[in-house]
């Protein structure tokens, strides 16, 4: 058995104990989070949410990307969202790498340069700082007012507020 196969079981035990909801698609807490897909970081614990109350958005560093951008901007405009909270975190897979040395590596093994942006970072603060920036500075995102950042440490699992 494959760990998809395995997972396939655990949900299957899963959707057997845990009561039916319905839930509205729009976030109760009226929030976005952009976080890293970093498998350390279980957002829903470390921040006490619960089904229904935020939108999840995960990519490697939680950069904001173009991507990025147009989920917030269907968040808030077609969904009710109005603050975003960015959490990058500490030792982070995106600061072990660079932008030159990976896209050479996507290249070599595939023939293809690739087209997206790598956005790799040297330091997470002030990754985070410029994430804030670029949300802040997009004129496809209406609430752009309570936009915040943080760094979540991995081993102790605090966060802490950057400031811009």
């Amino acid at each position: 058995m494959d760990v998809i196969d395995e997972l396939l079981e655990n949900n299957r035990a899963f959707s057997a104990r845990v009561p039916r909801q319905s839930l509205d698609v729009k976030p109760s807490r009226q929030l976005t989070i952009v976080t890293c897909m970093d498998s350390r970081l279980d957002v829903f614990q470390a921040l006490g949410l619960a089904d229904g109350q935020a939108h999840i958005l995960r990519n490697a560093g939680g950069v904001i990307t173009d991507d990025v951008i147009r989920s917030l901007a269907i968040s808030q405009r077609k969904l009710g969202t109005e603050s975003v909270m960015l959490i990058h975190h500490t030792d982070c897979g995106m600061q072990k790498i660079t932008d030159d040395g990976f896209r050479a590596e996507l290249e070599e093994a595939t023939g293809t340069a690739p087209n997206f942006a790598i956005e790799s970072f040297i330091d997470v603060e002030k990754d985070v700082a410029q994430s804030i920036l670029r949300v802040r500075r997009s004129e496809f995102i209406p609430n752009r007012d309570n936009v915040r950042g943080f760094v979540y440490d991995v081993e102790n699992h605090a966060l802490t507020e950057v400031e811009v």
